[in-house]
């Protein structure tokens, strides 16, 4: 339900963007307002509350957000109070951002290493995204973990590439005892 919900009011804003051909400016806006959601983090807190009126809750709104942001954006805001959804706020900005980058052809590479990455690695995995993918630039994300052993894993989107040696060991013992159990369960009985 809470992915429908996000998709709706997302897709809205969106299209809303794209028709008003406000897509950079509201999208710079929205990641604006995600980071500053996420620094203050009692005021979805506060926003959420079933003790305060739906009444209350856009004044809060309106107080807090008109004039630092677009009329459409405080209007947006408004209309998911109104209904009620407010404490899927993170999930409709983010589903918001994701369509413009779509829409921009901006991916977003999701790359964990065993070891930290040079400049020049990081420079080579992104231009081997862009030559292997169809979008045009990528946001990157790094990470670093040790149980990797060796290698990297690549997640875009939903997609993930694993060439990490853990994951080969993984594989190869898995294999192995698959071997083990087809020897153990062809042998005839005597």
């Amino acid at each position: 339900m809470a992915k429908l919900v996000s998709k709706t009011y997302g897709e809205a804003l969106f299209e809303l963007a794209v028709e008003e051909n406000k897509l950079d400016a509201l999208m710079e806006e929205v990641e604006a307002v995600i980071q500053v959601l996420d620094d203050n983090e009692d005021f979805v807190k506060l926003m959420c509350h079933p003790k305060i009126c739906v009444e209350e809750k856009c004044s809060v709104l309106e107080t807090v957000f008109h004039g630092r942001v677009s009329d459409e954006l405080t209007g947006f805001f408004l209309t998911i109070e109104d209904k009620g959804r407010f404490k899927e706020i993170y999930d409709i900005l983010s589903y918001f951002v994701d369509e413009c980058r779509e829409y921009k052809k901006i991916g977003v590479a999701h790359v964990t290493s065993a070891v930290p990455l040079k400049d020049a690695e990081k420079d080579a995995v992104e231009k081997r995204l862009l030559e292997t993918t169809k979008y045009e630039s990528f946001v990157m994300k790094y990470e670093v973990d040790p149980a990797l052993i060796g290698g990297m894993k690549i997640q875009i989107g939903d997609r993930v590439v694993d060439s990490s040696i853990k994951t080969k060991l993984n594989n190869m013992a898995k294999s192995l005892s698959e071997i083990q159990l087809s020897n153990e369960t062809g042998k005839c009985k005597e």
